[in-house]
């Protein structure tokens, strides 16, 4: 008996219910007892740590799940389990598929009916929205930026990748928070075609004071987007991605720090922002093409024999 108790406390990261107990033949009276000797530490109603006083947030996830039959991890407690995100502090949020109206202290319990198995699942043995259903519930609460932290963490430790995470969802048709999280996917992943970027992008260069740039040319052996050979200009654009990987991070560098070594100055922007934030693009080209143009009317005072700073004057 004692044996099983305790190979269900390790299964459940220390924790364990009345019920399970109950079941593998202990008496009421004999869980009061061990309550009263400090072998069992109450958490919620029914639900008990073994042994010890402490819990990892394992086992207090666990310990919620076992407080409220049929419950699974949800909200911010299943983006902290998945590591995707913070959990409200000092609260464990729990979806319950039902309209129970149920209440625990410690806990904030979600009446979801709607959830169906495809949105549940079990991580470290506890059970838990899905990675896809945690987003879409957290898109409700956050804003783009903290969305799109949870993406990057979802994709980080493969668990759920924008091109699944996107496909996914159009089988999600209206469920709440879905349109939200679709419309941060097509702008991160948004793409212009050649012809497109360049409709779009020239006609900001021209407001921005740039002639008009050379495109697809080859400088310092990569091809580049736009160049002005004249003011020593290369500004790249980047599509077709939520986040680069560490691979393409480590050429856009190389890239980069090729054409700052040979005296260019690169740019670089993102089709979503060509698109999306076509002023932000405005006002970084407004500003370059004015610092080059002071760099490029110093060096021709220069070349034409300004008096220098260090040149000694005689009486």
């Amino acid at each position: 008996m004692a044996r099983e108790a305790w190979a269900l406390a390790e299964n459940q990261h220390g924790v364990v219910s009345s019920d399970q107990l109950l079941r593998v033949g202990y008496t009421r009276q004999a869980i009061h007892h061990r309550i009263r000797t400090g072998r069992l530490h109450p958490l919620h109603r029914g639900v008990y740590v073994v042994g010890r006083s402490s819990v990892t947030d394992h086992g207090r996830w666990m310990a919620a799940v076992l407080a409220c039959d049929g419950a699974v991890i949800s909200h911010s407690s299943a983006a902290a389990l998945w590591r995707m995100g913070p959990e409200k502090r000092d609260l464990v949020e729990l979806s319950l598929p039902s309209l129970s109206r149920r209440r625990r202290p410690g806990l904030q319990i979600h009446q979801r009916p709607s959830l169906r198995e495809r949105d549940l699942t079990r991580e470290y043995g506890i059970p838990v929205t899905t990675p896809l259903q945690t987003l879409v519930d957290m898109s409700l609460r956050l804003d783009r930026s903290g969305i799109e932290r949870m993406i990057n963490e979802a994709d980080k430790y493969n668990l759920v990748h924008p091109p699944q995470l996107r496909a996914a969802l159009e089988a999600r048709g209206g469920d709440k928070g879905v349109a939200k999280l679709r419309f941060i996917l097509d702008r991160r992943t948004f793409r212009l075609t050649k012809v497109e970027l360049e409709r779009r992008f020239l006609p900001l260069a021209v407001r921005a004071g740039l002639p008009v740039p050379l495109t697809g040319q080859f400088v310092n052996e990569f091809e580049v987007d736009f160049y002005w050979p004249d003011l020593g200009l290369v500004v790249e654009t980047d599509g077709l991605r939520y986040h680069r990987t560490p691979a393409e991070q480590a050429r856009d560098r190389l890239r980069d720090q090729t054409h700052t070594a040979a005296g260019l100055t690169p740019l670089r922007f993102t089709h979503e922002q060509v698109r999306y934030e076509p002023e932000h693009v405005l006002a970084v080209l407004r500003a370059t093409a004015q610092l080059l143009a002071e760099r490029a009317s110093q060096s021709a005072a220069d070349a034409f024999g300004a008096p220098s700073r260090l040149a000694i004057t005689t009486k």
